[in-house]
């Protein structure tokens, strides 16, 4: 499968304008699937609750953090989110010399090794190692999508916390890690680490040599020893224009949530594409993680609709009392246990009120619409800023519960 999927992004200090981390990314999926923004709180199990992802079940741990999620509406996992800690998470379709066919057999999805990432780990480091513990022991795999059957890929991951970040790349059951302290690192379809790795499974040499990757000699190189060497592989073109858009957004190490939006928007690059491309832009995220023991809380922003720049990214914040709009949500199709139900299932219409609103109106008048929404975007982000720059802790957090909720509503009655 031509890699058209997905690109990730994180800005960490000295080059970010209030001292924090900012985080990105853009979805891109098959054409038609629907993307939804759904909040699960905290919750705590009894010992033995299994939980059942997208293809299989594992063993549920004793708490979860609370989340707001990005996720194709069919499956379990999301393709983004973050999690009441400040760990933030997206990740990307990889290629590499160990993708075949025994890819399609059902494991856990890149997808909800995200979710279950996000629900369990505290920090970025955390996040980490719930992913790589889950990969080796039950493996990744299965389909991709609810429309194209045979669509299966490896995965690589970003993932932030105000501290920090790391790049996790994956090839089979093994993988590498790579910690990220400061600058801008930007992540595609491709592999990206060399030599550096901080982290890694304990057979990864070994596979390489036993499968003629490597030759045990010299420097270990991740990506030229995994990666898939067809063309486009080595070096993909959006990574690369990524890299260039974050440095030129943080030249004056004065990187923001609106350069991220920028860099989201980008159509020239290919990271921003519209509903005519195969793999359009279904949801984007920017995350803006406020410094270590600045006493702040982090601000997520979700597009909860198709390409970034036809849409209008709106805040959500965690607090006690955190809401989200029922319009931002996917219908639900339980099967009926007593009937065979087919897995792919794209007849069934997915499509939450905000996704048929937005696409009917950008359809009806692209142009007026789209200066009203960031208007609106432009407005909200201000206010937001304020808030954060005079919060106070806990109790002017109370102001924000609904906060994500009001400015959907907002945009569903601007459509109506």
């Amino acid at each position: 499968m031509e890699p058209r999927s997905c690109d990730t992004f994180v800005v960490l200090p000295p080059l970010t304008a209030h001292g924090g981390v900012v985080f990105g990314k853009n979805s891109d999926r098959p054409q038609g699937e629907v993307q939804e923004v759904i909040f699960e709180p905290a919750r705590d199990y009894s010992p033995g609750t299994m939980l059942e992802c997208t293809y299989i079940s594992v063993e549920q741990v004793s708490h979860t953090h609370a989340v707001i999620l990005s996720k194709p509406a069919w499956m379990w996992g999301a393709e983004m989110g973050a999690n009441e800690r400040g760990v933030v998470v997206g990740n990307e379709a990889v290629w590499t010399k160990l993708s075949g066919p025994r890819d399609l057999e059902e494991r856990l999805l890149g997808m909800d090794l995200v979710r279950l990432a996000l629900e369990r780990g505290g920090t970025a480091e955390e996040a980490l190692d719930v992913i790589t513990g889950l990969l080796e022991r039950h493996g990744q795999g299965g389909p991709c999508s609810d429309a194209i059957p045979d669509f299966s890929y490896h995965n690589s991951f970003l993932i932030a916390d105000p501290a920090e970040a790391w790049v996790l790349e994956t090839a089979g059951g093994e993988w590498a890690a790579e910690r990220v302290a400061g600058g801008c690192r930007n992540i595609s379809n491709n592999l990206t680490i060399g030599v550096k790795i901080d982290k890694c499974s304990q057979t990864l040499r070994e596979t390489a040599q036993k499968n003629g990757f490597w030759d045990g000699q010299g420097d270990f190189h991740f990506a030229a020893v995994y990666g898939d060497s067809s063309p486009g592989q080595l070096e993909c073109g959006r990574q690369r224009s990524g890299r260039e858009l974050l440095l030129k957004h943080s030249a004056e190490s004065r990187f923001s949530a609106c350069d991220m939006f920028s860099v989201l928007r980008d159509e020239p690059s290919g990271i921003c594409r519209d509903a005519s491309d195969a793999f359009p832009t279904t949801g984007s995220q920017v995350s803006v993680l406020s410094p270590v023991g600045s006493n702040k809380p982090h601000c997520h922003w979700f597009t909860a609709t198709p390409n970034p720049k036809l849409s209008v990214f709106k805040p959500f914040i965690f607090t006690p009392n955190a809401k989200i709009s029922k319009h931002t949500q996917s219908p639900r199709f339980d099967p009926d246990p007593a009937k065979e139900v087919p897995r792919f299932r794209r007849a069934v219409d997915r499509s939450h009120t905000l996704y048929r609103l937005h696409s009917a109106a950008t359809a009806a008048d692209r142009l007026a619409v789209t200066a009203l929404l960031q208007d609106m975007e432009q407005s909200c982000l201000g206010e937001v800023e304020g808030f954060l720059r005079e919060s106070a802790g806990a109790r002017s957090l109370g102001e924000v519960g609904d906060l994500f909720k009001d400015v959907v509503e907002a945009e569903v009655r601007f459509y109506k």
